[in-house]
């Protein structure tokens, strides 16, 4: 279902997408999460691989509601938005879980492979193992753009069958990896594809420095576009024939229909790189446990707002933990 009535109002100046996806992150902010509890935790979601994640435990951990929460490509535990999102939800009674996805975070020695949009399998093993080890029965994923598929995508993998998994929310999924990796690469979009471009270069070469003669990085200097570097590096470590065959089989979009808890999804129609027209689609639109919530404006993962009814300038944030708090659409 969509919801026609966003509460979202941008600032004149932002409705701009570029400036939207821009500027939020250089205005100041209190990001500091040393007034919560903090414990670091590594979880072995397959043999050789584990992932980091700083936890936040309630003083009553078993019977407080859970969120793990997922960044977005070339991000980490310690991305604004990753902080921000935990302080909120932390106050709101949550037990709140950063993670880093594999090789993020300065954990490139933790996993002989490197990241990708489909590796929601991860997740599935997080949500279990808080499930059966920790005695967890609440459990929320929340991820932004790579990390909102990678949690749609566990869910819909999952469907009915892990009753602690609670409830999803995304914000600006990239469902369609060939699609988004398509309007990352044209020309308005230069500067976040060179960001992107290079951050996976860079990790790619600090992995290379850990597993010395794995990858061949003879050519990765001439590569200048993600999808050559996803067909060439990424596509090839993770086991797909090719990036066709990755951006293909890693979006969320093929088990949307199969996800069976409740489950928000944000988004901007004014994305540079997510294209809204991915979520024009029956999957989303009459699926009876997912809520759209589109605003016209908001660029990607931006969606500051004029600060009304008390809340801060972060809408998409605040959003979110109303759909924890609430515990439904």
């Amino acid at each position: 279902m969509v919801d026609p009535a966003s509460s979202y109002e941008p600032p004149f100046l932002l409705r701009n997408p570029h400036l939207m996806t821009l500027v939020p992150r250089y205005l100041p902010r209190m990001t500091s999460l040393a007034a919560l509890p903090h414990e670091s935790r590594l979880f072995a979601t397959e043999p050789g691989t584990q992932l980091l994640g700083y936890c936040h435990w309630q003083p009553h951990r078993t019977s407080a509601p859970t969120v793990v929460l997922v960044h977005g490509l070339e991000g980490s535990s310690e991305s604004r938005y990753m902080l921000g999102i935990a302080a909120k939800a932390y106050r709101t009674g949550f037990n709140v879980i950063r993670m880093n996805q594999r090789t993020c975070g300065g954990t490139e020695h933790l996993s002989p492979t490197l990241y990708n949009s489909g590796m929601s399998a991860d997740y599935r093993a997080i949500v279990r193992e808080l499930a059966h080890c920790d005695g967890l029965d609440r459990i929320w994923l929340v991820g932004y753009s790579m990390g909102g598929n990678l949690v749609l995508k566990a869910a819909g993998e999952l469907g009915q069958g892990e009753p602690a998994l609670a409830g999803v929310a995304a914000v600006c999924p990239n469902i369609d990896p060939a699609a988004c990796a398509r309007a990352l690469e044209e020309p308005r979009n230069w500067l976040y594809h060179r960001h992107f471009l290079n951050g996976l270069k860079a990790r790619l070469r600090r992995k290379a420095a850990l597993f010395p003669g794995k990858w061949d990085l003879s050519h990765l200097d001439d590569i200048t576009r993600i999808s050559e570097f996803d067909d060439r590096y990424t596509a090839m470590d993770g086991g797909y024939r090719n990036g066709a065959d990755y951006y293909d089989r890693a979006g969320a979009r093929h088990v949307l229909g199969s996800i069976a808890v409740p489950t928000l999804v944000i988004t901007a129609q004014d994305d540079p790189f997510i294209p809204y027209s991915m979520f024009t689609v029956p999957s989303i639109l009459h699926h009876p446990l997912i809520r759209l919530v589109a605003p016209s404006h908001g660029g990607h993962c931006g969606f500051y707002q004029r600060r009304t009814n008390g809340e801060d300038a972060h809408w998409a944030e605040n959003r979110i933990v109303d759909f924890l708090r609430n515990g439904r659409l």
